[in-house]
């Protein structure tokens, strides 16, 4: 759940509605934005005299979360945005924090600078060359050096976030640029027998969401997380608009065995995740003429994949008759005792809309 912007104090966390027919943080205030299907801040400034403190709030969602979804969250409370997102980071993997705004600086200086919204791996990589480790080392910085090391934008930006000035608003409406699924699978060995599966599974649900949408992408992207929680994200532009559970899925398995080859060294994954973006309508779909080509197999127009998309046209169907579990690929079996339950998924799920002009969301480097 997420933090408010100037002097409202936001309740950021990691889970942010329950599988009770309504989300648990809109029973307490109209101000949810939904980043992620298990993260959401929330602006609670004008809820206090109903609901007590943003602590006690918080305290009071953790408490329903667990009750009524057998879930443990994180939660965060901050005045800004980015600082209750990093309170949610560090009250991992159970934990409320609290951020008093009298010592929000003392808080956050303290704090590994790879907990700031914006840094990645490749950013917290710059930043360590230059003997950069914490947040306070990175606002004493001597002159413009961030500016020389990545850039006028992204050097104003984290000097900013550093200082905790973070002027974004809850934004309870906007149109999703991409569409995502992920898995946390605890700790499993990199083989083919523990991704395959998963990956299926994923792709089934990603796919099925953009055609329920009349919706296709042009990229996919996997994340691949490892056990020291460090993850990489690659990801393959196509020619045409996709929208097949079959080829969604075959790409999204070559991008992983290629992260895995670049990284012989980790034997262990925790997370997969899939993520489908440059969305566009697509209700019908044009035949191609049968070329040849190396990839016909994969171009939704060729003789395949009209079928393949045919074919989960049909599933969609009969899954809408007669619920999602009467149909569905053997191949996307896999133990998911571990994950986030269907009917909660579903719940958390965020529609679907093409975005046009829509200032893209906050990415890490």
């Amino acid at each position: 759940m997420g933090p408010t912007t100037g002097a409202h104090p936001c309740v950021p966390g990691r889970v942010a509605t329950a599988v009770t027919g309504h989300p648990v943080l809109g029973d307490f205030t109209p101000l949810v934005e939904r980043i992620s299907i298990e993260e959401a801040f929330a602006n609670v400034a004008g809820c206090t005299h109903l609901f007590g403190s943003p602590a006690d709030i918080a305290a009071t969602i953790r408490r329903r979360v667990r009750a009524e979804l057998g879930l443990p969250i994180s939660v965060g409370v901050a005045r800004t945005k980015h600082l209750a997102k990093i309170a949610s980071q560090v009250a991992k993997p159970d934990g409320l924090v609290v951020v008093d705004p009298a010592t929000e600086l003392d808080f956050l200086h303290d704090l590994p600078v790879g907990l700031m919204w914006g840094v990645g791996p490749v950013t917290e990589a710059k930043l360590r060359e230059q003997g950069i480790l914490t947040i306070g080392q990175l606002v004493t910085a001597p002159g413009r050096s961030l500016e020389r090391l990545l850039g006028p934008a992204a050097g104003d930006k984290l000097s900013a976030l550093a200082w905790n000035r973070d002027p974004r608003a809850i934004r309870t409406q906007h149109r999703a640029r991409s569409a995502g699924v992920q898995s946390a699978l605890g700790r499993k060995p990199t083989t083919e027998q523990v991704y395959k599966p998963v990956l299926r599974h994923l792709a089934d649900r990603v796919t099925s969401r953009l055609r329920a949408k009349a919706l296709a992408g042009r990229s996919v992207t996997v994340r691949v997380r490892f056990a020291d929680m460090r993850a990489v994200t690659p990801s393959r532009t196509l020619d045409a608009p996709v929208s097949a559970t079959a080829i969604v899925a075959e790409i999204a398995d070559e991008l992983v065995c290629a992260a895995l080859s670049d990284h012989p060294l980790e034997k262990t994954i925790t997370l997969l995740a899939i993520s489908v973006s440059h969305l566009q309508k697509q209700f019908a779909i044009q035949l191609e003429l049968p070329l040849g080509l190396p990839d016909e197999n994969r171009r939704p127009g060729a003789r395949q994949g009209i079928a393949r998309w045919s074919a989960d046209r049909a599933m969609d169907a009969v899954r809408i008759r007669f619920g999602r579990e009467a149909v569905g690929y053997a191949t996307a079996q896999f133990d998911r005792s571990r994950s986030v339950p269907d009917a909660f998924r579903e719940l958390a799920e965020k529609d679907l809309v093409i975005a046009m002009g829509h200032p893209p969301s906050p990415t890490r480097l």
